[in-house]
């Protein structure tokens, strides 16, 4: 599904990550930790083919990101729903409109994509927001709204940056079991966090691993929570 190889990155000479080598399989659950700097979104990036290693290779679905054009990897990433940290929305467009703007630039069919649309906003709960603008949106609302719209396109792979960073402890609890539900139905999961209570609060939902950044490196850290 993900797998680096040797991988290395570094900003202007200095290197940020070394000689990472993993695979994420396809189903997996896993977490990204480590401390402020420490280059957890970087690490996403590489995973997603936002940047690519200056070292080492990056495979996902079975392809090379080395070996892609800029036109390759925006087909790839059509099988990945990313969920950014700072949760970007068209001011001036409703919920419902800033969470359709995918499927309007796909070919899938009206009808479809607003059965599509309905059966998302119910998911995440936000059917009663449809109307809603961005700027009225509190900040869990906006949370749920960009795990919908990262997951509006069925992806293979959901990859989270610090989803439940802004929220309290029940909204956590929620957006988790959110991506639990998405992991169950045959979904891999990689969720950066800084919060060890989610992760240990995920242990009775979801058989996962820890991936902890450390000394320039990305090990798994542990057995299974």
């Amino acid at each position: 599904m993900i797998e680096l190889e040797n991988v290395a990155y570094s900003y202007s000479g200095g290197a940020l990550f070394s000689d990472i080598s993993l695979r994420l399989a396809p189903g997996s659950f896993h977490f990204l930790t480590g401390p402020s700097g420490a280059g957890k979104t970087t690490f996403l990036k590489l995973c997603y083919g936002a940047l690519l290693p200056t070292a080492g290779q990056v495979t996902i679905f079975d392809k090379d990101l080395a070996a892609l054009t800029r036109d390759d990897i925006a087909i790839l990433r059509r099988r990945m729903g990313v969920v950014h940290q700072d949760c970007q929305f068209l001011d001036h467009l409703t919920l419902s409109e800033n969470l359709a703007l995918p499927l309007i630039a796909s070919d899938r069919a009206a009808e479809d994509a607003q059965q599509d649309l309905e059966d998302l906003m119910a998911w995440v709960d936000l059917t009663h927001r449809a109307d809603a603008l961005p700027p009225e949106l509190s900040g869990g609302e906006r949370q749920r709204a960009a795990l919908a719209r990262g997951v509006i396109m069925s992806p293979d792979v959901i990859i989270a940056d610090e989803p439940t960073g802004n929220v309290d402890w029940e909204m956590s609890q929620r957006l988790l079991r959110l991506l639990v539900e998405l992991n169950k139905m045959g979904k891999t999961v990689l969720v950066a966090t800084h919060d060890l209570s989610l992760i240990r609060a995920a242990k009775s939902q979801v058989q996962a691993r820890v991936l902890r950044i450390a000394s320039n490196r990305v090990q798994l850290a542990g057995a299974d929570l």
